[in-house]
């Protein structure tokens, strides 16, 4: 299962190179759910003195005080034969053989961040040993926990190392690593405290006791290393690591390992728990735990990347596709995007989405209510009936009737329907604007283009007020029909009397008696209804032709024809998208690639099981 240890790893280092690590991130991140090795302990504890027994190199910094200032991810890959090799993940294809340069660097990548003060930074340095002398793992070196903060550090520095720690170990994926020297008392141990209250169980906790060579005459660990002292899930693992005069003198890390194989065979006190003590033994146990607590992930992993990889896509798909690079890509682009606005558009007036019905409820309440407000009565009173007819006799009064009268009547009452007809297509044209602009915002491809959303809207608006001014010319036309061509057979059905065309020999101002002036004014009002009738039909039926049907085939044509005029620049202005739109699309792009690969990696794993 070495391979599950080692993809785990790989995504791992992916995961840190496409930031898919940290809480900045909104969607779940693999990293979080990859089980890792924590290592904890208090200032001086032995902590290096453990990674480097692990290791076999001397490669950490050393020092009085906080030495550890940011995280060490520590990803040791087994290899078969060749030489020992680093490589830090900030210095991506640089090898480094020589193990004290690499001391080195740690220190000054920690310097980077931090300046060159004893602050602390949450930012992890990543650190991948090849080794034919290591196990496959992954170990999380966590600056060590302090009580008190020295000259040079922040106030804060305690609770900020708390803090730091406990954002790793409270992970439920976190296997714990808790470091306590022997020769202190383990009730006061810092790992073991914070172990009890983010582990209280102990399940994820391994404990490992240092410096058991260096305890006081007459005293043992044999308690502790046997579970009595304090029991954990798994049994307590000691280590006797080099001594500062070993390190000082440059001790073998291989002989250094030796000597402590001896120590524990060779003690009185330890000699039967030898087969289970020391670095090497440490290393396979941790080993060993991190591939089964793996394998016992994968369900959860792939089930986290499958939803994963959905959200991404679903993201990719509502910031829209990369720009093309040519001018046929970029014409292609735009148009493409028109024709899912022109899209949505026809998908509201066609009731697919709302908005379609106000243009029925112009017809059907707005117009017969606007035309039943015209107050005909007023331009039909006795006194105007009267007027007009007389007025309309001349010198030369109508041996009949008066039709010059009849029509000056009906036209003085027809032109009014002029402001109903103008108010309808204007009501239209508001429906239809409005219309325009849920499109735009409905249609999301429009949102990664702000130049284009608004190119786009300006064309929609400028043809919809053409299509407008057309539809009141033909609202108007309709009327001034209705004006200047009188329904003659209307007037031919009426009964014919005479007596109801007057006295000529009366005077020019009686000439019509007032029942005469009544029936013409009656007359008139049953003519102006009829066309009235007939023209809250027809004004619907020309504001529908020339605006709503003509914006449902053509609201975007005059722009298409720009387009295609349109210079590659102008063209490339249209298209000017948020830089961090394009950042967030390469991002996600990159990370949906990590994960994809990731779930056939993991798949491949599952299958072979």
């Amino acid at each position: 299962m070495d391979n599950l240890i080692t993809l785990v790893n790989k995504i791992q280092r992916a995961c840190t190179a496409l930031g898919d690590h940290g809480e900045e991130s909104a969607l779940p991140t693999l990293w979080d759910s990859l089980p890792a090795i924590a290592v904890v302990g208090g200032q001086s504890s032995g902590k290096s003195s453990v990674l480097e027994s692990a290791v076999g190199k001397d490669f950490l910094p050393r020092g009085s005080g906080i030495v550890t200032r940011r995280p060490l991810v520590l990803q040791l890959h087994k290899i078969e034969g060749g030489k020992e090799y680093a490589e830090f993940m900030h210095l991506p294809r640089k090898r480094f053989e020589d193990f004290a340069a690499v001391r080195k660097e740690i220190s000054d990548e920690t310097d980077r961040e931090t300046g060159r003060t004893k602050a602390i930074s949450s930012v992890p340095i990543h650190l991948s040993i090849f080794s034919p002398n290591v196990v496959n793992l992954t170990l999380i070196d966590l600056p060590g926990l302090t009580k008190v903060a020295v000259e040079g550090q922040p106030d804060t520095i305690v609770q900020d190392i708390d803090n730091m720690v406990r954002s790793y170990i409270e992970k439920p994926n976190c296997i714990i690593l808790a470091i306590s020297p022997a020769n202190q008392d383990l009730a006061t141990s810092d790992a073991i405290k914070i172990c009890r209250e983010v582990d209280p169980k102990g399940d994820r906790t391994f404990g490992v006791l240092t410096k058991i060579d260096l305890m006081d005459k007459g005293t043992d660990a044999v308690d502790i290393l046997e579970g009595r002292s304090y029991k954990l899930q798994f049994p307590w693992i000691g280590v006797v690591n080099r001594s500062q005069a070993d390190i000082n003198k440059s001790v073998d890390m291989i002989a250094a390992r030796r000597r402590e194989r001896e120590y524990f065979v060779n003690s009185p006190e330890y000699g039967h728990l030898a087969d289970r003590m020391g670095s090497e033994h440490l290393g396979k146990v941790l080993s060993k735990h991190l591939e089964t607590v793996i394998k016992s992930r994968i369900p959860g992993l792939q089930s986290l990347i499958n939803k994963t990889i959905a959200e991404l896509e679903g993201e990719l798909t509502r910031l829209g596709k990369p720009i093309a690079n040519d001018a046929g890509g970029k014409l292609y682009t735009t148009m493409e995007i028109c024709r899912v606005f022109d899209q949505i558009f026809k998908e509201h007036l066609d009731g697919i989405r709302p908005g379609g019905d106000k243009i029925y409820g112009v017809f059907d309440n707005q117009l017969p209510a606007a035309l039943k407000r015209l107050q005909f009565d007023k331009y039909l009173s006795m006194d105007n009936v009267r007027k007009l007819i007389t007025e309309a006799d001349g010198y030369q009064p109508h041996l009949i009737a008066p039709e010059q009268g009849y029509r000056r009547l009906i036209e003085s009452c027809l032109v009014t329907i002029r402001g109903p007809g103008e108010a309808a297509v204007d009501a239209i044209h508001a429906i239809l604007k409005e219309m325009v602009h849920k499109s735009i915002n409905e249609t999301t491809e429009l949102k990664q283009y702000p130049t284009l959303r608004v190119e786009v809207g300006n064309a929609a608006v400028e043809a919809l007020e053409r299509m407008r001014e057309e539809s009141k010319k033909a609202a108007m036309q309709l009327v001034d029909m209705e004006c200047c061509y009188l329904t003659v057979e209307f007037f031919r059905k009426l009964p014919q009397d005479v007596e109801k065309g007057g006295n000529p020999t009366h005077s020019i101002f009686d000439r019509y008696n007032d029942a005469y002036l009544r029936r013409v004014g009656s007359t008139v009002l049953s003519y102006v209804n009829m066309v009235c009738a007939g023209l809250r039909n027809s004004i619907p039926k020309s504001v529908v032709y020339c605006q709503v049907r003509e914006a449902k085939r053509s609201l975007l044509d005059h722009f298409f024809t720009e387009l295609g005029r349109m210079e590659v620049k102008r063209l490339s202005n249209l298209l000017n998208e948020d830089p961090a739109v394009m950042q967030r699309r390469s991002n996600l792009a990159k990370r949906l690639e990590l994960y994809r690969s990731a779930q056939s990696e993991i798949d491949l794993v599952a299958w072979a099981k």
